[in-house]
């Protein structure tokens, strides 16, 4: 037997010994066989250990069939299709404010040209050989859905939008779909005071 080999088996085993979590007793060892905790530490096993909570996801729910509830699921997501074989079309977003003389020239009020101070969106949509009869939009608080019979565009928005009040209009010689949208922040009272 080789010097090497004991002194790297003893080592290793003194490792294990320290790695170990429960008490070591010497006298026990035999009858267990090797013990090494070594294979049952984790990255999560490093620090203080945690106390694990009896029922993290307590869903309520009426039908205990369901997987998740409806206030869990995002807005918009009833629209994912990613089977539906139509490309998408070429979009841009804008924003829009509206100012006068005494905004431009003047100054008087607080608006800047960031985007928090815009009150709409304006999406501009390029439709190449679509009439306005095949278009169908959809616009919800948060996402736009439009489709034709080539096209389709789910637009997750980027920030809420007055669904209701919406306007849209089509320009034929330029093929473009103009969606002007009023903007609902949480704060626009306070840019547009």
């Amino acid at each position: 037997m080789d010097l090497g080999s004991i002194s790297s088996a003893s080592s290793l085993q003194a490792l294990a010994k320290l790695l170990s979590d429960a008490p070591d007793d010497d006298d026990d060892d035999d009858d267990q066989g090797p013990r090494c905790s070594v294979s049952a530490m984790t990255p999560g096993s490093i620090g203080p250990v945690k106390k694990e909570t009896s029922g993290t996801s307590e869903v309520k729910s009426e039908n205990k069939k369901t997987i998740w509830n409806t206030e869990e699921v995002p807005e918009g997501s009833e629209f994912d299709d990613t089977w539906d074989p139509r490309e998408q079309p070429e979009y841009e977003i804008l924003f829009k404010q509206q100012v006068g003389t005494e905004d431009v020239f003047f100054g008087m009020s607080r608006k800047d040209p960031s985007t928090a101070c815009c009150e709409d969106m304006v999406i501009k949509i390029k439709l190449p050989e679509t009439k306005v009869s095949d278009i169908t939009l959809d616009i919800q608080d948060k996402v736009l859905d439009l489709r034709t019979p080539q096209k389709k565009l789910l637009l997750h928005l980027p920030c809420p939008v007055d669904s209701k009040n919406g306007k849209a209009r089509f320009l034929s010689e330029e093929e473009i779909l103009e969606v002007t949208l009023r903007m609902t922040r949480e704060f626009d009272f306070i840019n547009f005071a």
